[in-house]
């Protein structure tokens, strides 16, 4: 029969070690210095965020005020699924998760954490919805009622880390949820031309009599939830405190790409892959690549749903747009740029294939120029049938933009590691670091080929022949002087 023993001492004494290095007021300070960086912070942006969160009167109509809510909804039960959300620190996943304590009371503190932040999260997202959708004399229990749906939201995540069969479930209900959020706002912004005001609210007496009751639902859901709490599988438990530990590490070490590779390998190791050959009509490493699109199936998915956030922004400024259109680009091109980074810290694959560093490239350049160009003319196509944009073949700008996108892809995932060697620079708000900054322009920087477009957008005049060939002219110059610049047909390495 196995003795349990108090957790409480023991993690009192692993806590005493880990912090016997540390100088007395070591963490006070830190806390005084977080707290002081958000003061300033919020003093510098608080009329941005009043603008955000709190208008001066409602703005939004009824379709839209759904659809937000679907969304953020959606997006909130994913993260929890991603993160976990019961998980331990490292060492007590290490040295407590098989020791003999009291399993429950092990993963409580987690529990407790993630609850205030899905809390905190979803208060934050009904803020900005009541603020802009509501009277303001109901929008204290909504917001408050958003909390708790948040909270509601963490308990079925916890389920579904618990319970496999229910995991599957989850997951198709948090994407249908944010698709069906997405629709209605296309829905919205195509076909309703005057969204209908949100009428006919109830008093809010009755609002708090129905987040009472929602309250109380919550909190026997929380009860259940707690006492079922132990039944968590180590295995869910480790794999979620691989995920924090990773996120604590790139938020230490400021090096985006521990999450990418954590987030790849994980795709990758939950296939079950079938050897196929490439096309043989395709040079190697763009088969390659196509492969790799081809079974990044809900990659693409969400590059398709992706497709009308540029329409979405056309009530922002139109540079808002224009940025969006770019990026998003970029971003779609990042789909298969893993095997470029690959091959910039290991060229044997080229040295065995006999292909030089420009060779390589090339052929790597093309699936992210074709998958760039594919999202910007479904977004291109989409504002103009909208009427967003003004005359003119804007769909033709596709063609550049992809070439730009692909381009700045590329160059991303040849970035590497962030530099922490670079000097930093003394500003009035404090030492700033110069390698994460120059790390995080690293491939954003190349977008400087879609400038005429960005321009274009951005002056809201009908397009012409000559934006579109000096556009086009730009961006191909650009993208040959980039191959040029950065490889040689004499050296396989790649780089940067």
């Amino acid at each position: 029969m196995t003795v349990l023993v108090p957790l409480r001492p023991v993690r009192r004494w692993i806590h005493e070690r880990q912090v016997s290095h540390r100088e007395r007021g070591a963490t006070l300070s830190n806390l005084y210095v977080a707290a002081l960086l958000i003061a300033v912070l919020g003093a510098m942006t608080h009329r941005q965020l009043a603008k955000i969160f709190w208008p001066d009167r409602p703005d939004l109509g009824a379709l839209p005020a759904l659809a937000l809510t679907l969304l953020g909804a959606g997006f909130l039960l994913m993260a929890m699924r991603a993160a976990g959300p019961v998980t331990l620190g490292r060492p007590a996943a290490y040295f407590l998760l098989t020791a003999p304590v009291s399993r429950r009371r092990l993963l409580l503190p987690s529990l407790r954490l993630a609850a205030l932040a899905a809390a905190s999260s979803a208060a934050l997202i009904a803020t900005a919805i009541a603020g802009h959708a509501t009277p303001r004399d109901v929008a204290g229990p909504l917001i408050a009622g958003g909390a708790l749906l948040g909270v509601g939201l963490l308990l079925i995540a916890v389920v579904a880390q618990r319970v496999r069969g229910w995991a599957t479930v989850t997951d198709r209900l948090a994407t249908s949820v944010a698709a069906a959020g997405l629709l209605l706002l296309i829905v919205d912004n195509l076909v309703v031309a005057d969204p209908p005001a949100i009428d006919g609210w109830p008093s809010s007496s009755v609002l708090v009599a129905v987040v009472g009751s929602v309250a109380v639902l919550v909190g026997v859901g929380a009860a259940s939830t707690v006492r079922g709490l132990a039944l968590t599988p180590d295995d869910r438990v480790l794999e979620a405190a691989k995920t924090t530990g990773t996120i604590f590490d790139t938020a230490f070490g400021m090096e985006p790409s521990f999450i990418t590779d954590m987030v790849a390998r994980r795709y990758w190791t939950r296939r079950r892959l079938t050897s196929t050959r490439p096309p043989a009509r395709l040079p190697v490493l763009t088969g390659q690549d196509f492969l790799v699109a081809r079974r990044r199936l809900p990659r693409l998915l969400w590059l398709l749903a992706a497709t009308p956030i540029p329409l979405l922004l056309t009530t922002a400024p139109a540079w808002v747009t224009g940025a969006a259109l770019l990026l998003g680009a970029m971003i779609a091109g990042g789909t298969t740029t893993a095997t470029v980074n690959t091959d910039a810290g290991n060229p044997v694959l080229l040295r065995l294939l006999g292909l030089s560093s420009r060779q390589a490239l090339l052929q790597r350049l093309w699936i992210p120029g074709a998958l760039a160009f594919g999202w910007s003319l479904i977004a291109l196509v989409l504002m103009q049938v909208a009427g967003d944009l003004p005359a003119g073949p804007w769909f033709l700008l596709s063609v550049p933009v992809g070439v730009a996108g692909g381009v700045a892809a590329v160059r991303r995932a040849r970035s590497g590691f962030v530099r922490n060697d670079l000097l930093p620079l003394d500003t009035p708000m404090g030492t700033v670091s110069t390698g994460p900054l120059v790390h995080a322009f690293a491939g954003p920087d190349a977008l400087i080929l879609g400038i005429p477009t960005l321009i274009a957008i951005s002056q809201e005049t009908p397009l012409t022949a000559t934006t579109l060939l000096f556009q086009t002219a730009l961006a191909l110059i650009g993208a040959r002087a980039y191959l040029a610049g950065t490889t040689d047909p004499e050296r396989v390495e790649l780089q940067a």
